[in-house]
């Protein structure tokens, strides 16, 4: 049985770009559309949209935006292309850790460069490359969900750090995902989800989305994981990624890094579940991955009301990284990667498209 999930996160809609803003929920499930390439730029950085595959499809998306304010404005082609890939590039920044920001934002720069088309025919390939990004999304994350589901044990108990889900993605999910096809066999299968300071995303976004697909789900903050583990009330520890090296080293939200360290001690498998346009062969390790340091309002306030004493130090780094030893299986559309992750990466790079 294939599972149905009611979300879709980000779609393109004629000339536009349709999404959920996700800084409202739970409050409010609603959707806004983005009709500039500068509205998206900031729609990404100011986390309206959110979660690295669903970032990506944004950042094409952007990309298809900038090219019709082009077209309105460049009657000489070579300007327009120059033009664009400078407004591409640009796009790459709006957040620098998850790599498929960057890797859809080159997919869209490759159509342009490669194009023989006028103005117009550039906008309409680009137009129809993101749609096909964002359809494939789906279907590699039904993949990735279906590979995954066959490693949870029946009724098991799967903890979740942020919100790797359909509202990370185009729709199904990475982590959530392999929650999705796994429940679809097995209705028994519970989730654990960490509230994920400082933003909450597993708290607002994660328990709203499985709630909203009737899954189970038991919220915890993000110190409680251990006490949990070792009264042998959690099973298996599924997450998603925003930046995987070549050697299996995975940035995650912050916080992940944690409950690794908790896996391992209690013998409890810890999964990545990810598509390969997150894995950046480019870099070696983990070390070599950027990490976003953020607002320290993030920190210092929920909700807009301040919850500690003014003028304190604050660091608030919005990722960490997991070492590939604490990693049991790096869950894809090509299949479960398994150490020694520079080989299996290396050969599952080796016959994908990408």
């Amino acid at each position: 049985m294939e599972f149905k999930s009611k979300i879709k996160t980000i779609e393109w809609i004629d000339n536009y770009s349709r999404m959920v803003d996700q800084t409202v929920i739970p409050y409010e499930y609603k959707f806004i559309n983005i009709t500039s390439g500068e509205e998206m730029f900031h729609a990404i950085r100011d986390m309206i949209v959110r979660g690295a595959p669903a970032i990506g499809i944004a950042g094409a998306h952007g990309i298809v935006l900038f090219a019709q304010e082009g077209a309105d404005k460049y009657t000489n082609r070579d300007e327009f292309v120059k033009w664009l890939i400078d407004k591409a590039e640009y796009m790459k920044t709006s957040r620098p850790t998850a790599v498929n920001l960057m890797w859809a934002c080159q997919k869209q720069i490759d159509v342009i460069k490669n194009s023989q088309a006028d103005i117009k025919g550039i906008v309409e390939e680009l137009k129809e490359n993101a749609i096909k990004l964002e359809n494939e999304d789906i279907e590699i994350n039904k993949k990735i969900g279906d590979y995954g589901a066959e490693v949870v044990p029946k009724g098991a108990t799967i903890l979740t750090h942020c919100n790797a889900g359909a509202l990370a993605t185009v729709g199904y999910g990475t982590a959530l995902g392999v929650v999705r096809s796994a429940f679809a066999k097995d209705n028994t299968i519970k989730v654990f989800a960490d509230e994920t300071r400082p933003r909450q995303q597993g708290a607002r976004i994660t328990t709203f989305e499985l709630a909203m697909d009737g899954i189970p789900v038991t919220l915890i903050t993000d110190g409680m994981c251990s006490y949990f583990m070792k009264k042998g009330m959690i099973d298996m520890v599924v997450v998603g990624a925003d930046r995987i090296a070549a050697n299996g080293d995975t940035a995650n939200k912050i916080g992940t890094y944690t409950v690794a360290i908790a896996a391992k001690y209690h013998n409890i498998p810890f999964y990545i579940a990810a598509p390969l346009s997150t894995i950046d062969i480019s870099i070696k390790t983990g070390d070599e991955i950027p990490i976003e340091e953020r607002s320290h309002e993030e920190v210092t306030h929920i909700n807009g009301k301040r919850i500690c004493a003014e003028g304190i130090n604050v660091i608030n780094p919005g990722f960490d990284v997991t070492p590939h030893e604490l990693i049991a299986g790096i869950i894809t559309e090509k299949g479960i990667l398994r150490p020694d992750y520079n080989k299996s990466i290396a050969e599952a790079f080796s016959t994908s498209k990408l």
